[in-house]
C-alpha cells in the first residue's frame, strides 16, 4: 500500500522546480517574445494612427480644394453670365445702330428722291414755260405780222405768264 501512496504523494521540490522553470520560461518569453511583439504592435498601431491622420488631412485638403473649386466655378459661371449679358447688350446696341443707320440712309434716299422729283418737276415746269414762250413768240410773230403794237404784245405776254405762274402755284 505504500507504493500507491507514493504515486499520490506530492513532491514539494518538484513543484518548486516546475514553478521555477515556469518562471524562467515566462521571463524568457517576456524578454524575447512578448516585449518585441508588443513593440511591433505599438509600431503598427502608430503607423495605422499615422495613416488615419494622413487620411484625415487628405480628406480635409480635398474638402478645402472642393470648396475652392466650387468658388472658382461659381465665379467662372458669374463671369460667363456677365460676358453673355455684355455680348447680348453689345449686339442689341449694334442692332440699334445698324437700324438707325439704315433708317438714316433710307431717309436720305427718300429726301434725295424727293429733291430729284422736285428738280424734275421744276425742270418740267421750266421746259413748259420755255415751250409756252416759244409758242407765245410764234404767236407774237404772227400777231406782229398783223401789226399789233409792241405794248399790247408785252401786256398780253406778261398776263399770259402770270396766269401760267398762278396755275403752277395752285397745282403745287
Amino acid at each position: 500500500m505504500m507504493q500507491t501512496l507514493e504515486i499520490i504523494s506530492v513532491n514539494l521540490w518538484q513543484i518548486l522546480i516546475s514553478l521555477a522553470n515556469l518562471l524562467i520560461v515566462f521571463l524568457i518569453l517576456k524578454k524575447f517574445l512578448f516585449i518585441p511583439v508588443k513593440k511591433a504592435m505599438d509600431q503598427r498601431q502608430a503607423a495605422v494612427d499615422e495613416q488615419y491622420t494622413a487620411a484625415a488631412e487628405a480628406a480635409e485638403h480635398a474638402r478645402t480644394q472642393q470648396r475652392q473649386w466650387d468658388e472658382k466655378m461659381q465665379t467662372a459661371q458669374e463671369e460667363a453670365d456677365a460676358l453673355l449679358k455684355n455680348a447680348a447688350e453689345g449686339a442689341s446696341r449694334r442692332r440699334d445702330t445698324i437700324l438707325a443707320e439704315a433708317k438714316e440712309r433710307a431717309d436720305g434716299i427718300v429726301r434725295q428722291a424727293q429733291a430729284q422729283a422736285e428738280l424734275e418737276k421744276q425742270k418740267a415746269a421750266a421746259d413748259m414755260k420755255h415751250e409756252i414762250v416759244d409758242v407765245s413768240t410764234a404767236l407774237t410773230e404772227k400777231m406782229l405780222s398783223r401789226e399789233i403794237r409792241e405794248e399790247d404784245h408785252r401786256a398780253l405776254f406778261e398776263s399770259f405768264l402770270e396766269n401760267i405762274g398762278d396755275d403752277d402755284d395752285i397745282g403745287s
